[in-house]
């Protein structure tokens, strides 16, 4: 099993472990280098850079994107450990350094999504790797199974479990599973800022409808909202342009369980309008690239009963 150890700024660990709402983080990285060096499920260790040198926490890979700077606070917001674009802006200038090109929003960063954030107190950091040199920049890969990624591994599990955090529980289940000889991934689930990508990336970032590409108009969208029982999983998620997201969501239009676009009759006797909507009618939506994440037949026969104003 293994585990990655990234150097981590002490600004966006203190932001986001004072908001222990938060259950996914964006751990972005400005040079916008592809990340592949974890499964999902597979942990990721924040480690706080000079003069801290510490582990101040950890969490659980989910995935990893390149996306735009204005995309990556569209779909994290606060998560990404900034109060506004404009922070995470500055930030990332910081980060790579007055001399050079100057970051604006369409700049692509890479982004790290990690569900389930532990963030330490001060007197609950581990210590790095004995052997952990200065010179590290980037991070690296760490074998969870012995010597010092065991350890470190094993001391932040013994914190994540005995804390009050909504991660205690999976700690517990891991923790007694390592110590058996015997340890597991942790099963990612999505988050919503997760989710939102796993939507876009599944449909090609087009639109199911339209097919349009324009990627800031280009909304996940749950059929099945959480709060009525839906979940944060591709089959349930559509990619839709906003304008239909809209519609989508107080009922004017819906997929059918045969996977057409339907728009209701409401529309017109609301708007007297809805001509460019009319003329999708019936039309079969674009597909997953990967059929197991097709629309859920039950979850679009839900939005149908419980939602749709009508055919």
């Amino acid at each position: 099993m293994r585990g990655f150890i990234a150097p981590t700024d002490h600004g966006w660990y203190k932001f986001l472990r004072a908001r222990p709402e938060i259950a996914e983080v964006n751990f972005w990285r400005p040079g916008g280098v592809a990340f592949h060096a974890l499964a999902p499920g597979e942990p990721f260790f924040f480690k706080l850079k000079h003069p801290y040198n510490a582990i101040g926490g950890f969490g659980i890979f989910a995935r990893a994107e390149r996306l735009p700077v204005w995309r990556a606070w569209d779909v994290f917001t606060l998560a990404n450990g900034a109060t506004s674009q404009q922070e995470l802006l500055a930030r990332l200038q910081h980060l790579l350094g007055t001399s050079r090109e100057r970051f604006d929003q369409s700049r692509p960063i890479g982004c790290i999504a990690i569900i389930d954030p532990v963030f330490f107190a001060p007197d609950e950091w581990v210590a790095p790797p004995r052997d952990w040199s200065k010179n590290i920049v980037s991070g690296r890969t760490e074998d969870l199974s012995q010597g010092e990624g065991q350890r470190i591994w094993l001391e932040c599990l013994e914190r994540a479990a005995t804390g009050d955090s909504a991660q205690r529980d999976w700690a517990i289940e891991s923790l007694d599973a390592h110590r058996e000889g015997r340890p597991v991934l942790i099963t990612p689930r999505l988050g919503q800022s997760s989710f939102r990508l796993a939507v876009l990336d599944a449909y090609g970032h087009r639109c199911a409808v339209t097919g349009e590409h324009s990627e800031p108009v280009i909304e996940a969208v749950h059929i099945r909202p959480r709060a009525s029982g839906g979940t944060h999983a591709v089959p349930n998620g559509l990619p839709l342009r906003r304008d239909l997201h809209r519609l989508f969501d107080l009922g004017y239009v819906t997929i059918r369980p045969d996977l057409t676009f339907a728009v209701s009759h409401r529309l017109h006797d609301d708007y007297a309008n809805g001509r460019i909507y009319y003329e999708l009618e019936g039309r079969r939506i674009i597909l997953p690239h990967d059929r197991a994440e097709t629309p859920d037949r039950e979850a679009l026969e839900w939005h149908g009963d419980t939602v749709f104003l009508g055919s």
